[in-house]
Parts: C-alpha cells; structure tokens; sequence
C-alpha cells in the first residue's frame, strides 16, 4: 500500500494562507484560477503561489530561510466609483484582519505579513467597471530542505 507524500513546508504554507482568507465573510475565495466573467457581489480573492526566492542559508544546522512572496488578487464590482471604492476597502481592509488574526498561520512559519495594494480601475465593456488591487504577501519561513 503507497502512502501519499507528505506536501512541501510551502505548499502547507500556501494551503493555511488559503484557509485564512476563506475565512473573510461574504467574498469568494480562489487558489490559482484565471479571473471569472463574472465578480461576486462581496468581492473576489485569487492567491497566487508567488516566488519563494533566494534564501539565506544557515549551515549549523543546515536550514533554508526564505521570504516567500506570494500575490492576492483583490476584485471588486460595482455601479458607482464611491460603490466601488468602498467595497475594495473594505475587502482588503479584510485581508488584513485575517492576516492580524495569526501572524504565524498557526504556528508554521514565523511571520505573514502584507504590502499595501496598488489599486486601479478597470473598465468593462458593456457593463459594471471592477477595481482590482495585487495584494503582496511575505511569508517568512525556515525548512530544513528546499524541496521539502
């Protein structure tokens, strides 16, 4: 009988970092995915996996210290620029609530901690405009091995 393989110190990573957005109320929450034709009425996160960067490597014992940036999407819909600008700020105001709740994403890495959006308005042709933000996300992690 084959056991599954144990999901890399990142991938568990990324994973929390999902289940912590899920818990914002009202938006929908996505992993990977292209944005949809349509944005739900409470706003809509994508995270991306991002870029693990080069680590700083300690040899004594060995361990891989990295800065793993990773990327919301942050999208919203609306009918009016002050519709928008609110629900935008409340949905990345969100973000940060969820990222305050557990700096450590329950113990698995040292520090998460975000950047501030640069937001921007888009136009839809024939219908409502979106504003959408990227949202950076650090997550500051150590592991013994970097495909581990």
């Amino acid at each position: 009988m084959q056991t599954a393989p144990m999901p890399t110190t990142r991938e568990t990573l990324l994973s929390a970092l999902h289940a912590a957005l899920k818990s914002i109320p009202s938006s929908t929450v996505l992993r990977g995915e292209v944005l949809p034709e349509r944005v739900p009425a409470g706003g809509l996160l994508i995270l991306r996996d991002g870029e693990p960067g080069e680590p700083e490597v300690t040899l004594s014992p060995l361990a891989y210290h990295y800065q793993h940036r990773a990327e919301i999407e942050a999208v919203v819909q609306g009918k009016t620029p002050p519709d928008r600008d609110a629900a935008f700020d409340a949905l990345t105001s969100a973000i940060g609530t969820a990222l305050a709740a557990d700096r450590t994403l329950g113990g698995l890495c040292n520090w998460v901690e975000a950047d501030a959006p640069r937001p921007v308005d888009l136009p839809v042709e024939g219908g409502q405009a979106l504003k959408a933000a990227v949202v950076p996300v650090v997550l500051h992690y150590s592991t013994a091995d970097p495909l581990a």
